[in-house]
């Protein structure tokens, strides 16, 4: 039998094969694989010349390409396609693929090659990205154990597969307890609900064979409007207290997993050398310590319990003005802000949807990048996509040449994990010949009725504008080596080009280019912009305190100096206790589906949203002293942040781009905290 993951691909612009390709293909494609690698890495270490970067290095960063390949494949169709037969591979691949890497960076002879290099070859006949490529490598290596005592190493290597099937369990029960969760609701239900979001949960219901009913999930996507437009009560509180309880209870409960996970990760993080795992992951940060991370955290929290005590004493008026005497709940805090925000500023959501069309917003942000980076995205028809709802666009720059593929899939699905993310199915190389990207954004918005377009929040606005910016951090970047392209840069530090574009999605001259009135055409007026802008920091808050809770509950079971197993539920309550957390609020996510930091790869590092965000903001106060669109700012961007990649330290990218170190004032002033 033929398998296309083992071809190489003549398809448009090498895009895989997805017509093609089914679950069967992927064990002998990882088998192929992952025997193809071994046999590059033999031939490293056999090469009986004395180790160089030419005969190590480059052949070290040239080996896995196979693997690269099939894992780029499976990965975006198991986060956005999933189904049984993929789950189960993924089940059994985690293990196995992170037993296959522990073998290569806990091979000695590997590693004595890699060292001998690091140690002796003269750093001074390497280009920077060399040096850089080297220093990480060999980073990679001691990181993975291989300077430990075979004993340690050995340890290491059980942990590490133990870890990779924990994680990958995780994550399927978060999925599995969310498609488990069903909300049918009636008309008499949906009292001060939009229409468009009634329209697409009646379609859902109708796709359930529930027709007359409307269909909600604790996906963020469906049960945002409820916590935030629906008048019932009791809607409001049975939706949120599920999502509280997502993967806590059953066959799907995450609590053992999270308790599990960290201890094994304070016990790895100890033989390496680390008094915990957040120790271990932040030496390899911007941050570089915990303490500095913690700092910013403890120094935002103050205003923000400050501003969260006046938000919730407004919330409670506005409670009992309405005739009501009972205590603010968590499930009421979105109703009564909305509610604040529509009369403070005069700010109606149904008249605002309407001016962001998913089309137009997506449109919106090529007009930003063709803009500040001379992008033009033309779409390509007739490619086969990952599904039927994604859509591929070749991006050229102005002159014509190709720069790469940009692949969207924004609508919700039981098939796809929660939340929106950027990935690629190609990264950017020019070790041989020149290798151009192609990057994935993945969002869950609500799909709409045939022959109708979905209509956004402006929080979902700002969803499309920031995985964006990851994409074009994919998109733009320039190196020569794979593992220095693109996104793969500081954990603190890859938040800074998607959280950036945020800004220019609420500009005027922005706005005006894209947010057209779904039916009439219509330029949005200013005065809606002003209103818009006016209530953009409404809230700050209640978002701002929910993020750094969970930020502090990262660093609660990543600072864990044991390896005993901590009760999931007690040590959680003790950890926001420690905050002061308010009882009218929780952390974004709790423990049980905190999929950033237990089958993702934030752990001991969701801090880094906040802390790029003082660089983001602090980096568009250059573009709104130069012009928006001006021509040498943003070329600076370019050069400094966007090409780089991970070829140079992140903080003298920074300062190469800006002229100096960030400023945290434009950050309270963006999150009206000071």
């Amino acid at each position: 039998m033929s398998n296309p993951l083992l071809e190489t691909w003549t398809t448009p612009f090498g895009l895989p094969p997805f017509d093609r390709i089914e679950p069967e293909h992927f064990k002998p494609a990882f088998d192929t694989a992952f025997a193809e690698h071994n046999g590059e890495i033999d031939a490293i270490i056999e090469n009986q010349d004395a180790p160089s970067f030419a005969n190590t290095l480059e052949p070290y960063e040239r080996a896995g390409a196979l693997l690269r390949k099939v894992s780029a494949v499976f990965y975006n169709l198991a986060s956005g396609n999933t189904n049984e037969a993929l789950q189960a591979i993924q089940s059994d691949l985690a293990p196995r693929m992170a037993a296959h890497w522990s073998t290569i960076q806990m091979n000695e002879k590997l590693f004595a090659r890699i060292n001998a290099v690091y140690e002796n070859n003269d750093q001074s006949a390497l280009t920077d990205e060399q040096s850089a490529l080297l220093t990480e490598i060999h980073k990679d290596f001691v990181r993975a154990g291989a300077a430990l005592s075979p004993e340690a190493r050995a340890e290491v290597e059980k942990l590490d597969e133990e870890l990779a099937g924990l994680t990958t369990h995780f994550g399927q029960n978060m999925l599995k307890s969310i498609n488990s969760f069903e909300l049918f609701l009636d008309e008499a239900d949906l009292a001060g609900v939009p229409q468009g979001i009634r329209d697409a949960a009646a379609e859902a219901a109708r796709d359930r064979g529930q027709v007359g009913k409307y269909f909600f999930t604790i996906t963020r996507s469906s049960m945002n409007p409820i916590l935030q437009f629906a008048d019932s009560r009791q809607v409001r509180e049975k939706i949120y207290k599920a999502y509280l309880n997502l993967a806590a209870e059953g066959s799907f409960d995450n609590r053992p997993l999270a308790a599990r996970i960290s201890a094994l990760r304070a016990r790895r993080a100890q033989l390496l050398g680390f008094s915990s795992h957040a120790a271990y992951m932040l030496d390899d940060r911007m941050a570089k310590t915990p303490e500095r991370a913690l700092e910013l955290l403890k120094d935002l929290w103050v205003p923000t319990q400050r501003k969260v005590e006046e938000e919730a004493r407004d919330l409670q008026k506005k409670i009992q003005d309405e005739g009501q005497n009972f205590e603010l709940a968590p499930w009421d805090w979105k109703y009564y802000a909305e509610k604040i925000r529509a009369e403070r500023f005069d700010l109606n959501n149904d008249e605002v949807r309407p001016y962001f069309a998913l089309p137009n917003v997506r449109d919106g942000a090529f007009y930003v990048a063709g803009r500040l980076y001379g992008l033009t995205f033309t779409r390509l028809d007739n490619v086969a996509l990952p599904h039927a709802d994604a859509e591929a666009y070749e991006v050229t720059n102005e002159s014509g040449d190709h720069i790469g593929i940009f692949v969207a899939d924004y609508y919700m699905r039981s098939s796809k994990r929660d939340g929106a993310w950027m990935s690629s199915l190609r990264e950017q190389s020019n070790t041989h010949g020149r290798v151009r990207p192609i990057v994935t954004n993945t969002c869950n918005f609500p799909k709409p009725k045939p022959g109708e377009v979905a209509l956004l929040s402006f929080d979902e606005v700002r969803t499309v504008f920031h995985e964006f910016g990851h994409a074009l951090h994919g998109l733009l970047t320039e190196v020569t080596y794979e593992h220095l392209a693109g996104t793969s840069v500081k954990r603190d530090f890859v938040e800074l080009p998607s959280q950036i574009m945020e800004h220019w999605a609420m500009e005027p001259e922005v706005l005006h280019h894209y947010a057209r009135h779904v039916e009439t055409g219509e330029v949005i007026p200013d005065r809606l912009i002003t209103k818009i802008q006016a209530a953009s920091s409404f809230g700050q808050g209640f978002i701002t305190g929910e993020y750094l809770a969970a930020s502090f509950l990262d660093f609660a079971w990543s600072q864990l100096e044991t390896d005993v197993e901590q009760d999931t539920e007690s040590f959680e309550a003790g950890a926001m206790a420690a905050i002061g957390l308010t009882d009218k609020i929780a952390p974004r996510y709790r423990s049980t589906y905190f999929s950033h930091i237990f089958s993702g790869g934030y752990s001991a590092g969701y801090y880094s949203y906040i802390w790029a965000e003082v660089l983001d903001c602090d980096g568009y106060e250059a573009f709104k002293e130069n012009g928006i669109f001006d021509p040498a700012t943003a070329n600076a961007f370019k050069e400094n942040i966007l090409m780089k990649g991970g070829t140079a330290d992140p903080m003298a990218l920074y300062k190469a781009f800006r002229g100096r170190e960030p400023e945290v004032t434009p950050l309270l002033k963006d999150r009206g905290l000071l």
